[in-house]
C-alpha cells in the first residue's frame, strides 16, 4: 500500500487549531501516551483523540500501540512541504514596523 504525502491544506488545517499546536509542542520533547497528551487539557479523552486523528491524517504525528497503551510521536519531516512553501515568501524583505510607524507619524501627524 502506497502512502500519499499529506496535502498542504491538511497540514495547515491541522496547524490552525491551538490545541493541536500545543500537542505538537508537547511532542517536541518526547513520544507520549495518549492519556499523557490529554492530561493538561480541559477536554475529554475522546476530544483529544479527534485532535490526534487530524494530526495523524496530516502526517504531523504517528501513533503506535505498545502493549495496551497508544503512543504518539512527532513526525517533523511532515512539515517540510509547509516549510518550503512558507520559505518561498522569504524572498521579501522583512517589515520594519518601527520604521513604518515613524513613516506614518510623519505622513499623518494629526492621527492619535
Amino acid at each position: 500500500m502506497t502512502r500519499r504525502a499529506p496535502s498542504l491544506d491538511a497540514i495547515f488545517a491541522a496547524l490552525a487549531d491551538p490545541t493541536r499546536r500545543a500537542i505538537l509542542t508537547m511532542l517536541l520533547e518526547d513520544d507520549m501516551a495518549v492519556t499523557d497528551v490529554a492530561e493538561p487539557f480541559e477536554m475529554s479523552l475522546a476530544a483529544i483523540s479527534k485532535h490526534l486523528v487530524v494530526l495523524a491524517e496530516a502526517g504531523l504525528i504517528s501513533q503506535e500501540r505498545r502493549g495496551r497503551v497508544k503512543w504518539c510521536k512527532l513526525e517533523p519531516d511532515a512539515m517540510r512541504a509547509a516549510t518550503v512553501w512558507i520559505q518561498g515568501f522569504g524572498q521579501f524583505d522583512p517589515v520594519d514596523f518601527d520604521a513604518f510607524e515613524r513613516f506614518l507619524a510623519t505622513e499623518l501627524p494629526d492621527q492619535p
